[in-house]
């Protein structure tokens, strides 16, 4: 024989809020971002609440299940066609110029980012002289301070209004 006993009233909404997030986790990521949004628009503490939920619940983190289903929310490091990359193939000879042809374009990807820096690098210190060159050729010439100040404009009356 089984005593059922009376659910408090929490039980009840806590049992709503399990089965609206198995609901939402169902839907996926943008049914999430989408309750938040709705959150926001009509009643914004529920928005705030739902978006404090989704960080602390870690609904944005990417998954392997999440990218499949939204690469957008995902970082590059995350990318499904590079973890693709790796996985092999069955045909060891196959795998082999892979392997080697990845390796390839990694250097010559590090190659041209090193020569990107060093051409950043020289184009700063060309800018660099020049601004050196520049101060250096006006403390050789100083301008004398009156010569700058136009004769009609230093001889002129002050209008009216002006201070």
């Amino acid at each position: 024989m089984h005593i059922q006993t009376a659910q408090p009233a929490t039980g009840r909404i806590g049992q709503w809020f399990r089965n609206a997030e198995s609901w939402l986790d169902a839907r996926g990521r943008v049914a999430w971002i989408a309750a938040m949004v709705l959150g926001f628009i009509f009643v914004w503490p529920v928005g705030l609440m739902l978006l404090a939920y989704m960080i602390y619940a870690g609904k944005f983190a990417c998954s392997a299940t999440h990218r499949k289903e939204s690469a957008m929310f995902c970082s590059r490091k995350h990318d499904t066609r590079h973890s693709r990359a790796w996985n092999s193939s069955g045909n060891s000879a196959f795998d082999a110029y892979k392997a080697e042809t990845l390796k390839r374009l990694e250097d010559e990807q590090e190659a041209f980012e090193a020569f990107l820096a060093r051409l950043r690098e020289a184009k700063d210190k060309q800018e660099f002289d020049r601004f050196m060159e520049d101060r250096a050729r006006a403390a050789s010439h100083p301008v004398d301070a009156r010569e700058d100040v136009s004769p009609s404009v230093a001889d002129a009356p002050p209008r009216p209004g002006s201070y």
